[in-house]
């Protein structure tokens, strides 16, 4: 089942290999202006260095092979940032970004809000688990605000949290 679902402010749209090809070029096409250097400082080295169209479509066909992949777009129909979703057993590890330019406005509250309240109702998902570096304290303020609980597994500078899906929405 394809993901999508929407919030006051956001369109969020998976993006797969059956995706609209017009989906996929806006996407491709936004990339290099979303993936900036200070968006990506705290993520792995394949999310680096995606400067151009090239880049950009070797990444999402990487992206595509790995995990599943919803695309943040405005009410303008503007991509604003990404969810990353990777399953395993009964487990979503999720993480997400947004353009610089969309940081502080609320929007990763949003979307993280709408996604618990769609994985909640509409999958097979016992828990969300989120790793984030522990020097990105806004999204560890988020995590907690949205009833993450921090565990005591900590690996490479990274901290994760937990949302149990069972316990329902808060």
């Amino acid at each position: 089942m394809v993901i999508s679902f929407n919030t006051l402010r956001l369109n969020v749209i998976e993006i797969d290999s059956n995706a609209a090809k017009s989906e996929q070029t806006a996407l491709v096409n936004a990339l290099p202006a979303i993936l900036t250097p200070a968006v990506v400082a705290n993520l792995p080295g394949y999310f680096q260095g995606i400067d151009s169209i090239a880049a950009a479509e070797k990444w999402l066909a990487n992206m595509l092979n790995e995990c599943r992949l919803l695309m943040l777009q405005s009410q303008q129909q503007e991509v604003v940032g990404l969810l990353f979703i990777y399953t395993e057993n009964h487990d979503a590890h999720i993480g997400y970004l947004l353009a610089e330019q969309y940081w502080g406005q609320g929007l990763a509250f949003e979307l993280l809000q709408g996604f618990i309240n769609l994985a909640s109702t509409q999958s097979h998902w016992h828990k969300l688990i989120a790793g984030v570096d522990e020097s990105n304290t806004p999204s560890i303020k988020l995590l907690k605000k949205l009833a993450f609980e921090e565990q005591a597994s900590k690996e490479n500078g990274m901290l994760f949290f937990e949302f149990n899906l069972n316990q329902g929405t808060q």
